[in-house]
Protein backbone atom coordinates (compact mmCIF):
# COMPACT_ATOMS: atom_id res chain seq x y z
CA UNK A 1 0.00 0.00 0.00
CA UNK A 2 2.76 2.43 0.93
CA UNK A 3 4.76 1.60 -2.22
CA UNK A 4 1.73 2.22 -4.45
CA UNK A 5 1.06 5.52 -2.69
CA UNK A 6 4.68 6.63 -3.22
CA UNK A 7 4.52 5.86 -6.95
CA UNK A 8 1.17 7.68 -7.26
CA UNK A 9 2.49 10.80 -5.51
CA UNK A 10 5.59 10.93 -7.72
CA UNK A 11 3.46 10.39 -10.81
CA UNK A 12 1.08 13.22 -9.91
CA UNK A 13 3.97 15.51 -8.93
CA UNK A 14 5.78 14.87 -12.23
CA UNK A 15 2.63 15.47 -14.28
CA UNK A 16 1.83 18.67 -12.36
CA UNK A 17 5.40 19.92 -12.82
CA UNK A 18 5.20 19.38 -16.57
CA UNK A 19 1.74 20.96 -16.81
CA UNK A 20 2.60 24.08 -14.78
CA UNK A 21 6.13 24.31 -16.15
CA UNK A 22 4.83 25.78 -19.38
CA UNK A 23 4.23 29.09 -17.58
CA UNK A 24 7.93 29.28 -16.72
CA UNK A 25 9.08 29.07 -20.33
CA UNK A 26 10.33 32.29 -22.01
CA UNK A 27 7.63 34.37 -23.70
CA UNK A 28 9.52 34.35 -27.03
CA UNK A 29 9.36 30.57 -27.04
CA UNK A 30 5.67 30.52 -26.13
CA UNK A 31 4.85 32.87 -29.01
CA UNK A 32 6.24 30.31 -31.44
CA UNK A 33 3.90 27.61 -30.11
CA UNK A 34 0.48 27.57 -31.75
CA UNK A 35 -1.12 25.02 -29.37
CA UNK A 36 -0.10 25.66 -25.78
CA UNK A 37 -2.61 23.16 -24.40
CA UNK A 38 -1.01 20.41 -26.47
CA UNK A 39 2.39 21.49 -25.20
CA UNK A 40 1.09 21.28 -21.64
CA UNK A 41 -0.19 17.77 -22.29
CA UNK A 42 3.11 16.64 -23.79
CA UNK A 43 5.16 18.13 -20.95
CA UNK A 44 2.76 16.64 -18.40
CA UNK A 45 3.25 13.20 -19.97
CA UNK A 46 7.05 13.55 -19.89
CA UNK A 47 6.83 14.80 -16.30
CA UNK A 48 4.67 11.84 -15.29
CA UNK A 49 7.15 9.41 -16.91
CA UNK A 50 10.19 10.89 -15.18
CA UNK A 51 8.21 11.19 -11.94
CA UNK A 52 7.40 7.48 -12.14
CA UNK A 53 11.10 6.68 -12.64
CA UNK A 54 11.98 8.87 -9.66
CA UNK A 55 9.29 7.07 -7.66
CA UNK A 56 10.80 3.65 -8.41
CA UNK A 57 14.25 4.94 -7.43
CA UNK A 58 12.92 6.47 -4.19
CA UNK A 59 11.03 3.25 -3.44
CA UNK A 60 14.18 1.12 -3.65
CA UNK A 61 16.14 3.68 -1.64
CA UNK A 62 13.44 3.66 1.03
CA UNK A 63 13.47 -0.15 1.28
CA UNK A 64 17.24 -0.27 1.69
CA UNK A 65 17.17 2.54 4.26
CA UNK A 66 14.41 0.90 6.29
CA UNK A 67 16.21 -2.46 6.20
CA UNK A 68 19.39 -0.85 7.54
CA UNK A 69 17.52 1.12 10.21
CA UNK A 70 15.62 -1.95 11.46
CA UNK A 71 18.71 -4.12 11.65
CA UNK A 72 21.10 -1.43 12.91
CA UNK A 73 22.14 -1.50 16.59
CA UNK A 74 20.41 1.22 18.59
CA UNK A 75 23.59 2.92 19.75
CA UNK A 76 24.93 3.17 16.20
CA UNK A 77 21.58 4.48 14.92
CA UNK A 78 21.46 7.20 17.57
CA UNK A 79 25.07 8.25 17.04
CA UNK A 80 24.60 8.49 13.25
CA UNK A 81 21.41 10.53 13.67
CA UNK A 82 23.13 12.92 16.07
CA UNK A 83 26.11 13.25 13.69
CA UNK A 84 23.80 14.02 10.76
CA UNK A 85 21.90 16.66 12.76
CA UNK A 86 25.12 18.32 13.93
CA UNK A 87 26.47 18.35 10.37
CA UNK A 88 23.31 20.01 9.03
CA UNK A 89 23.39 22.54 11.88
CA UNK A 90 26.97 23.53 11.07
CA UNK A 91 26.10 23.82 7.37
CA UNK A 92 23.18 26.17 8.00
CA UNK A 93 25.18 28.30 10.44
CA UNK A 94 27.84 28.79 7.76
CA UNK A 95 25.17 29.52 5.14
CA UNK A 96 23.49 32.31 7.09
CA UNK A 97 25.97 35.06 6.04
CA UNK A 98 25.90 33.91 2.41
CA UNK A 99 22.10 33.93 2.21
CA UNK A 100 21.97 37.47 3.62
CA UNK A 101 24.36 38.86 1.02
CA UNK A 102 22.70 40.99 -1.72
CA UNK A 103 23.75 39.37 -4.97
CA UNK A 104 22.99 40.54 -8.52
CA UNK A 105 20.40 38.68 -10.59
CA UNK A 106 23.05 37.04 -12.77
CA UNK A 107 24.52 35.08 -9.87
CA UNK A 108 21.36 34.54 -7.83
CA UNK A 109 21.68 30.76 -8.34
CA UNK A 110 24.78 30.78 -6.14
CA UNK A 111 22.64 30.83 -2.98
CA UNK A 112 20.57 27.66 -3.59
CA UNK A 113 23.61 25.90 -5.05
CA UNK A 114 25.70 26.74 -1.97
CA UNK A 115 22.84 25.63 0.29
CA UNK A 116 22.55 22.23 -1.41
CA UNK A 117 26.29 21.56 -1.57
CA UNK A 118 27.00 22.63 2.02
CA UNK A 119 24.13 20.61 3.48
CA UNK A 120 25.18 17.50 1.57
CA UNK A 121 28.86 17.90 2.43
CA UNK A 122 28.49 18.61 6.16
CA UNK A 123 25.63 16.12 6.55
CA UNK A 124 27.71 13.27 5.10
CA UNK A 125 30.74 14.43 7.09
CA UNK A 126 28.83 14.40 10.37
CA UNK A 127 27.32 10.99 9.54
CA UNK A 128 30.73 9.43 8.84
CA UNK A 129 32.39 11.00 11.89
CA UNK A 130 29.60 9.71 14.13
CA UNK A 131 29.99 6.22 12.68
CA UNK A 132 33.69 6.19 13.56
CA UNK A 133 33.68 8.13 16.84
CA UNK A 134 30.07 7.78 17.94
CA UNK A 135 31.06 5.67 20.95
CA UNK A 136 32.38 8.82 22.64
CA UNK A 137 28.73 9.68 23.31
CA UNK A 138 28.92 7.12 26.13
CA UNK A 139 30.81 9.71 28.15
CA UNK A 140 27.81 12.04 28.02
CA UNK A 141 25.44 9.45 29.48
CA UNK A 142 27.74 7.75 31.99
CA UNK A 143 31.03 9.64 32.32
CA UNK A 144 32.08 7.76 35.47
CA UNK A 145 31.86 4.29 33.91
CA UNK A 146 35.25 2.72 33.33
CA UNK A 147 33.83 0.55 30.57
CA UNK A 148 32.33 3.59 28.85
CA UNK A 149 35.67 5.38 28.93
CA UNK A 150 37.52 2.37 27.53
CA UNK A 151 35.00 1.91 24.75
CA UNK A 152 35.03 5.61 23.93
CA UNK A 153 38.81 5.65 23.74
CA UNK A 154 38.89 2.59 21.51
CA UNK A 155 40.78 0.53 24.09
CA UNK A 156 37.84 -1.83 24.69
CA UNK A 157 35.83 -3.05 21.70
CA UNK A 158 32.05 -3.19 22.22
CA UNK A 159 30.41 -6.61 22.26
CA UNK A 160 28.91 -7.52 18.89
CA UNK A 161 25.36 -8.78 18.63
CA UNK A 162 24.90 -12.56 18.37
CA UNK A 163 22.59 -13.70 15.56
CA UNK A 164 21.07 -17.12 16.21
CA UNK A 165 20.68 -19.76 13.53
CA UNK A 166 17.81 -22.26 13.58
CA UNK A 167 20.20 -25.14 14.34
CA UNK A 168 21.46 -23.41 17.51
CA UNK A 169 17.93 -22.82 18.81
CA UNK A 170 16.80 -26.40 18.14
CA UNK A 171 20.04 -27.71 19.66
CA UNK A 172 19.15 -26.05 22.97
CA UNK A 173 22.72 -25.43 24.14
CA UNK A 174 22.32 -21.69 23.60
CA UNK A 175 20.57 -21.54 26.97
CA UNK A 176 23.66 -22.89 28.73
CA UNK A 177 25.95 -20.48 26.91
CA UNK A 178 23.83 -17.51 27.97
CA UNK A 179 23.55 -18.69 31.55
CA UNK A 180 27.32 -19.21 31.79
CA UNK A 181 27.99 -15.65 30.60
CA UNK A 182 30.15 -16.74 27.64
CA UNK A 183 27.99 -14.76 25.20
CA UNK A 184 27.98 -10.97 25.48
CA UNK A 185 25.93 -8.36 23.69
CA UNK A 186 22.41 -8.51 22.33
CA UNK A 187 20.93 -11.74 20.98
CA UNK A 188 19.14 -11.27 17.65
CA UNK A 189 16.60 -13.72 16.25
CA UNK A 190 15.79 -13.11 12.59
CA UNK A 191 12.24 -13.22 11.30
CA UNK A 192 13.35 -15.87 8.81
CA UNK A 193 14.38 -18.14 11.70
CA UNK A 194 11.00 -17.72 13.41
CA UNK A 195 9.23 -18.48 10.13
CA UNK A 196 11.34 -21.62 9.69
CA UNK A 197 10.59 -22.78 13.25
CA UNK A 198 6.89 -22.18 12.69
CA UNK A 199 7.01 -24.18 9.45
CA UNK A 200 8.69 -27.05 11.32
CA UNK A 201 6.12 -26.87 14.12
CA UNK A 202 3.30 -27.13 11.57
CA UNK A 203 4.93 -30.00 9.68
CA UNK A 204 3.17 -33.32 9.27
CA UNK A 205 6.40 -35.11 10.20
CA UNK A 206 6.43 -35.86 13.93
CA UNK A 207 10.20 -35.40 14.29
CA UNK A 208 10.23 -32.02 12.53
CA UNK A 209 7.14 -30.93 14.45
CA UNK A 210 8.85 -31.73 17.74
CA UNK A 211 11.98 -29.75 16.77
CA UNK A 212 9.94 -26.72 15.75
CA UNK A 213 7.88 -26.68 18.93
CA UNK A 214 10.99 -27.18 21.07
CA UNK A 215 12.70 -24.22 19.35
CA UNK A 216 9.69 -21.90 19.76
CA UNK A 217 9.35 -22.89 23.42
CA UNK A 218 13.04 -22.16 24.01
CA UNK A 219 12.72 -18.70 22.45
CA UNK A 220 9.72 -17.95 24.64
CA UNK A 221 11.65 -18.96 27.76
CA UNK A 222 14.69 -16.92 26.74
CA UNK A 223 12.48 -13.87 26.18
CA UNK A 224 11.05 -14.23 29.70
CA UNK A 225 14.51 -14.69 31.21
CA UNK A 226 16.54 -12.06 29.34
CA UNK A 227 13.84 -9.56 28.35
CA UNK A 228 15.02 -6.81 26.03
CA UNK A 229 18.39 -8.45 25.49
CA UNK A 230 16.66 -10.86 23.10
CA UNK A 231 15.69 -8.87 20.00
CA UNK A 232 13.49 -10.14 17.18
CA UNK A 233 14.59 -8.56 13.90
CA UNK A 234 11.44 -8.16 11.80
CA UNK A 235 13.28 -7.26 8.59
CA UNK A 236 12.18 -9.57 5.78
CA UNK A 237 15.21 -10.03 3.54
CA UNK A 238 14.96 -11.42 0.05
CA UNK A 239 16.92 -14.60 -0.54
CA UNK A 240 16.86 -18.34 -1.10
CA UNK A 241 16.10 -19.89 2.26
CA UNK A 242 16.76 -18.85 5.84
CA UNK A 243 20.55 -19.28 5.55
CA UNK A 244 20.85 -16.67 2.79
CA UNK A 245 18.72 -14.22 4.78
CA UNK A 246 20.80 -14.81 7.91
CA UNK A 247 23.99 -14.01 6.01
CA UNK A 248 22.48 -10.73 4.76
CA UNK A 249 21.36 -9.81 8.29
CA UNK A 250 24.84 -10.56 9.64
CA UNK A 251 26.43 -8.40 6.95
CA UNK A 252 24.06 -5.47 7.62
CA UNK A 253 24.39 -5.51 11.41
CA UNK A 254 28.07 -6.41 11.65
CA UNK A 255 27.14 -8.99 14.29
CA UNK A 256 28.38 -12.53 14.88
CA UNK A 257 26.47 -15.44 13.39
CA UNK A 258 26.06 -18.27 15.92
CA UNK A 259 25.39 -21.61 14.24
CA UNK A 260 25.90 -25.34 14.57
CA UNK A 261 25.73 -25.83 10.79
CA UNK A 262 29.24 -26.54 9.48
CA UNK A 263 28.38 -25.61 5.87
CA UNK A 264 26.74 -22.31 6.88
CA UNK A 265 29.79 -21.43 8.98
CA UNK A 266 32.05 -22.08 5.99
CA UNK A 267 29.93 -19.87 3.73
CA UNK A 268 30.02 -17.08 6.31
CA UNK A 269 33.81 -17.31 6.50
CA UNK A 270 34.05 -17.13 2.70
CA UNK A 271 31.97 -13.94 2.78
CA UNK A 272 34.30 -12.59 5.52
CA UNK A 273 31.54 -12.42 8.13
CA UNK A 274 31.94 -12.97 11.85
CA UNK A 275 30.79 -16.48 12.72
CA UNK A 276 30.94 -18.71 15.78
CA UNK A 277 30.50 -22.41 15.11
CA UNK A 278 28.91 -23.97 18.18
CA UNK A 279 30.25 -27.43 17.31
CA UNK A 280 33.78 -26.05 17.04
CA UNK A 281 33.30 -24.22 20.34
CA UNK A 282 32.22 -27.41 22.10
CA UNK A 283 35.21 -29.27 20.66
CA UNK A 284 37.56 -26.52 21.81
CA UNK A 285 36.18 -26.73 25.37
CA UNK A 286 36.64 -30.49 25.63
CA UNK A 287 39.43 -31.69 27.94
CA UNK A 288 42.57 -32.65 26.13
CA UNK A 289 43.43 -36.36 25.92
CA UNK A 290 47.12 -37.04 25.27
CA UNK A 291 48.82 -40.28 24.16
CA UNK A 292 49.79 -42.28 27.22
CA UNK A 293 46.81 -41.16 29.36
CA UNK A 294 45.08 -43.99 31.25
CA UNK A 295 41.29 -44.19 31.06
CA UNK A 296 38.56 -46.37 32.51
CA UNK A 297 36.22 -47.03 29.58
CA UNK A 298 33.11 -49.10 29.04
CA UNK A 299 32.99 -50.88 25.68
CA UNK A 300 29.48 -50.40 24.24
CA UNK A 301 29.67 -51.74 20.67
CA UNK A 302 31.86 -53.26 17.96
CA UNK A 303 34.22 -51.24 15.82
CA UNK A 304 34.57 -51.28 12.05
CA UNK A 305 37.84 -53.15 11.99
CA UNK A 306 38.56 -56.62 13.33
CA UNK A 307 38.96 -56.93 17.12
CA UNK A 308 37.98 -53.27 17.67
CA UNK A 309 35.61 -52.10 20.37
CA UNK A 310 34.09 -48.64 20.78
CA UNK A 311 33.46 -46.66 23.94
CA UNK A 312 32.66 -43.02 24.74
CA UNK A 313 34.06 -40.44 27.11
CA UNK A 314 31.76 -38.35 29.30
CA UNK A 315 31.76 -35.51 26.76
CA UNK A 316 30.67 -37.86 23.96
CA UNK A 317 34.07 -38.35 22.33
CA UNK A 318 34.31 -41.73 20.61
CA UNK A 319 37.21 -43.96 21.63
CA UNK A 320 38.25 -46.87 19.39
CA UNK A 321 39.97 -49.60 21.45
CA UNK A 322 42.05 -52.33 19.88
CA UNK A 323 41.50 -55.97 20.92
CA UNK A 324 38.25 -55.12 22.72
CA UNK A 325 35.59 -56.59 20.42
CA UNK A 326 35.08 -59.55 22.80
CA UNK A 327 34.69 -57.28 25.87
CA UNK A 328 31.48 -55.45 24.95
CA UNK A 329 29.67 -54.44 28.13
CA UNK A 330 32.84 -54.53 30.29
CA UNK A 331 34.66 -51.56 31.76
CA UNK A 332 38.35 -51.77 30.86
CA UNK A 333 41.55 -49.95 31.70
CA UNK A 334 42.88 -48.55 28.42
CA UNK A 335 45.79 -46.36 27.38
CA UNK A 336 45.42 -43.61 24.79
CA UNK A 337 47.63 -44.14 21.73
CA UNK A 338 46.54 -41.21 19.55
CA UNK A 339 43.72 -38.86 18.50
CA UNK A 340 42.25 -37.69 15.19
CA UNK A 341 40.59 -34.27 14.82
CA UNK A 342 37.85 -34.02 12.17
CA UNK A 343 35.56 -31.11 11.22
CA UNK A 344 32.65 -32.84 12.93
CA UNK A 345 34.42 -33.97 16.09
CA UNK A 346 37.35 -35.84 17.59
CA UNK A 347 38.19 -39.55 17.59
CA UNK A 348 40.53 -41.11 20.16
CA UNK A 349 42.41 -44.39 19.70
CA UNK A 350 43.45 -46.60 22.61
CA UNK A 351 44.61 -50.10 23.49
CA UNK A 352 43.77 -52.41 26.35
CA UNK A 353 46.27 -52.41 29.17
CA UNK A 354 45.77 -56.20 29.51
CA UNK A 355 44.85 -57.73 26.14
CA UNK A 356 42.49 -60.66 26.54
CA UNK A 357 41.28 -63.42 24.31
CA UNK A 358 38.43 -65.96 24.50
CA UNK A 359 38.40 -69.73 24.65
CA UNK A 360 35.26 -71.77 24.97
CA UNK A 361 33.22 -68.60 25.43
CA UNK A 362 35.16 -67.54 28.57
CA UNK A 363 37.72 -64.72 28.65
CA UNK A 364 41.21 -65.77 29.55
CA UNK A 365 44.41 -63.78 29.74
CA UNK A 366 46.33 -63.97 26.51
CA UNK A 367 49.78 -65.47 26.88
CA UNK A 368 48.82 -67.13 30.21
CA UNK A 369 48.69 -70.83 31.04
CA UNK A 370 46.12 -72.74 29.00
CA UNK A 371 43.85 -75.32 30.57
CA UNK A 372 44.86 -78.90 29.86
CA UNK A 373 42.74 -81.95 29.42
CA UNK A 374 42.89 -85.02 31.61
CA UNK A 375 45.96 -87.09 31.19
Amino acid sequence: MVDSLILLLFLISGAATGWLGVDLLPEKLLLQVSNQEGLRTVLAGFGAFFGLLAGFFFQQLRKRLMAQVRSMPTDLLVSRAVGLILGLLVANLLLAPILLLPLPWEVVLVKPLAAVLSNVFFGVLGYNLAEVHGRTLLRLFNPTSTEALLVADGVLLPASAKILDTSVIIDGRIRGLLESGLLEGQVIVAQAVIDELQALADSSNAEKRGKGRRGLKLLSELRETYGRRLVVNSTRYEGNGADDKLLKLTADTGGTLLTADYNLAQVAQVQELKVMNLSALVIALRPEVQPGDALQLKIVREGKEADQGVGYLEDGTMVVVEDARQRIGDRLAVTVTGALQTPTGRMVFARCDRPTGRQGGKPVASGGPQPTGPS
